[in-house]
C-alpha cells in the first residue's frame, strides 16, 4: 500500500512539499514556534497559548515514549523509497502526526477555527509519500495527538 501511495504521488512538487512539511514538523519544532508566536502576539491569552504549546510538546513526547515501548521499525521494502532522513529507526506512532493533530486541536480552539481537516491530512500523507511510516503509524499518531490535544484543551477551558 505504501509503495502504491508513493507511485501515485511521485511528482517533484509533491515530494518537495512533503520534505518541507517534514522539516517543519521535526521534533514538533514548527508547531512549538507557532505556539510561542501566538503567545507573543496574543498577550491577553498568553497563558492559554503557552498551555496549548505545552500540549503540543506533550503529544510529541507521548509519541516518543510509545515508540520506545513498541519499537516497530520503519518501512524497509524494495518497493518503498525512503525520501527523507529520520531521527530514529522507530516508526510507530508517527510523532509528526501526533504533534500536528495536537496543534490543530489546540491552536484551532484558540483561533476559533477547525484546523484539523486543513492541517492533519496533508501531514499524514506527507509521511507516506516520504516512505518513512506505514499508514497505521500515521493513524495511531494522529489519534494520540487528538487524545492529548482534547485533554489539554479541556483543562485550558477550565481555567
Amino acid at each position: 500500500m505504501l509503495g502504491a501511495v508513493q507511485a501515485r504521488l511521485d511528482h517533484p512538487t509533491v515530494v518537495r512539499t512533503a520534505r518541507g512539511m517534514s522539516l517543519f514538523g521535526e521534533h514538533a519544532g514548527g508547531w512549538l514556534a507557532l505556539g510561542l508566536l501566538g503567545a507573543a502576539v496574543d498577550r491577553k491569552r498568553r497563558r492559554s497559548w503557552l498551555g496549548a504549546t505545552a500540549g503540543v510538546a506533550a503529544a510529541h513526547g507521548a509519541s516518543i515514549a510509545v515508540k520506545r515501548v513498541i519499537r516497530r521499525p520503519r518501512p524497509d521494502d524494495p518497493s518503498v523509497a525512503v525520501l527523507a532522513g529520520t531521527p530514529s529507526r522507530l516508526s510507530f506512532p508517527s510523532s509528526h502526526a501526533s504533534s500536528t493533530t495536537a496543534a490543530a486541536v489546540l491552536f484551532g480552539a484558540l483561533l476559533g477555527r477547525r484546523l484539523t481537516p486543513l492541517l492533519v491530512p496533508p501531514m499524514l500523507l506527507s509521511r507516506l509519500v516520504l516512505g518513512v511510516h506505514f499508514p497505521t503509524d500515521v493513524l495511531a499518531g494522529s489519534a494520540l495527538g487528538a487524545a492529548v490535544g482534547t485533554v489539554v484543551k479541556r483543562r485550558l477551558e477550565q481555567r
